[in-house]
């Protein structure tokens, strides 16, 4: 399958996606944003509802949009600190407003919606595979250089505020990361499943690894091997790559949590078997004696 152009693109597009997309998973974890990933799809849908209606490039539009659905999405947070979700509902239901309004006011835009709604090897072009690779080393640069403020602003806002790091800015260029990464996994797994390449590797490397930096390799490995394992899938059966590769996800995940509570469970029976006999053993030597 390797021998025809558009695979090659799909698997280079997916692994960069993939590494990227599943390193920011463990951060929007920690911080409790698992949902702006999945807002941030439904607002640059929007983009490319607008990108087909006024034929522009959608891609562009789409990654314009979700750039600037992140940026909405601090300014809204902190009109309500209190209830700081309410943003990522208010800015989801205005991306999908949009969306639905220029979709049936051009219906024929439509068909070509599909590869972005469910992700096809085909759509990835040249063009988004360079904007992909972009997108994943502004993001990289940004993770790598700014680990330690992100480590403790995940964890703890007000002591990042304390200890004198520029909470709102990094929030903001943060946001904007995310935004860029949505947009750009799009023509990988489509707008309505992006946020599971984002959101289930790192949902299974907090659940195994022993801490934060194991956790990010981690997701990165299972993100990897899950876009990998779900291409081939897609190429064999003929089936969306989008979905395969969530559902491949989302076996990963089952699995290695099934698995860690087995092996926990195993566990705590042979440690439980092995106090029983330390407590019966003397017993036992009384008895004889």
């Amino acid at each position: 399958m390797l021998h025809y152009d558009f695979m090659q693109r799909a698997f280079c597009a997916g692994g960069i996606i993939a590494l990227i997309a599943s390193a920011l998973g463990v951060y929007l974890l920690l911080r409790r944003q698992a949902l702006m990933a999945d807002m941030l799809s439904h607002v640059s849908l929007a983009g490319v509802a607008a990108g087909t209606y006024f034929r522009i490039n959608p891609s562009i539009t789409g990654f314009l949009v979700a750039i600037i659905g992140a940026i909405a999405v601090e300014y809204v947070r902190k009109a309500y600190k209190t209830y700081s979700e309410l943003s990522v509902a208010i800015i989801m239901v205005g991306g999908l407003s949009v969306s639905v309004i220029l979709m049936t006011m051009n219906k024929t835009i439509n068909k070509s919606f599909s590869s972005y709604l469910f992700g096809s090897v085909v759509a990835v072009n040249k063009l988004e595979l360079v904007i992909m690779m972009t997108a994943a080393l502004i993001a990289g640069l940004f993770l790598f250089l700014l680990r330690k403020p992100l480590y403790i602003l995940s964890f703890d806002e007000e002591s990042a505020r304390s200890s004198g790091i520029p909470v709102q800015w990094i929030s903001l260029g943060f946001s904007i990361i995310t935004g860029m990464i949505v947009a750009a996994a799009m023509p990988i797994v489509g707008v309505l499943l992006v946020s599971s390449l984002i959101i289930l590797p790192a949902a299974l490397s907090v659940r195994i690894a022993p801490s934060f930096a194991s956790a990010i390799l981690v997701s990165m490995g299972i993100g990897l091997t899950g876009t990998f394992t779900g291409l081939t899938v897609s190429y064999e059966l003929s089936t969306p790559p989008g979905g395969t590769i969530a559902f491949i996800l989302l076996l990963f995940l089952v699995t290695g949590i099934s698995v860690k509570k087995m092996l926990a469970f195993g566990s705590k029976n042979t440690n439980t078997k092995q106090m029983s006999v330390r407590s019966v053993a003397p017993q036992r030597v009384t008895d004889i004696e």
